[in-house]
């Protein structure tokens, strides 16, 4: 059976009218699963920079060293080399962290790198709590603080700097 439409309008009531007559024809072939649409659900939402920039606690914690493999190995493995990389990108000197080789019980740069970045990112916490940490999990301390730089990124500013 067909279906003969007359139109007097425009060409695109012209295509919806022939489209409904080939699906009046051919009713038959339709296939429902053409008209179902699929939901998809964002997990993950972007955060804004400020708030990152702002916070006044540890984007990660002191044993979440598995959200950066590529740190992680990289401390595991050179843990020396990893520390004075670290050092360097916070505007220390290049070899500081070689100096807690010298230490007796307590890592003496680890703790004060720790200490300076709590009060250069305001993140709140004590000496004790950085004391215990750079004591027992100094890798674990020099992964922290290379995530939190990463995530913050923000400029080191360089005093007394120089340009030519």
């Amino acid at each position: 059976m067909r279906i003969h439409v007359f139109l007097f309008s425009l060409k695109a009531s012209d295509t919806i009218a022939r489209n409904s007559c080939l699906r009046r024809e051919t009713q038959s072939s339709i296939n429902p699963k053409d008209f179902i649409m699929e939901n998809k659900m964002v997990i993950h939402q972007p955060r804004p920079m400020m708030e990152i920039q702002n916070s006044h606690e540890w984007g990660t914690g002191i044993c979440d060293c598995c959200e950066d493999m590529k740190t992680c190995c990289f401390a595991f493995w050179c843990l020396p080399c990893f520390a004075c990389i670290t050092s360097r990108d916070f505007g220390e000197p290049l070899c500081l962290p070689l100096l807690d080789i010298f230490r007796s019980c307590i890592s003496p740069v680890t703790l004060s790198m720790r200490s300076t970045m709590r009060e250069r990112y305001k993140i709140e916490g004590s000496i004790a709590r950085d004391c215990v940490y750079a004591t027992f999990c100094a890798g674990c301390v020099w992964c922290q603080m290379s995530r939190e730089m990463k995530r913050r990124k923000i400029q080191v500013v360089l005093v007394n700097a120089k340009t030519s």
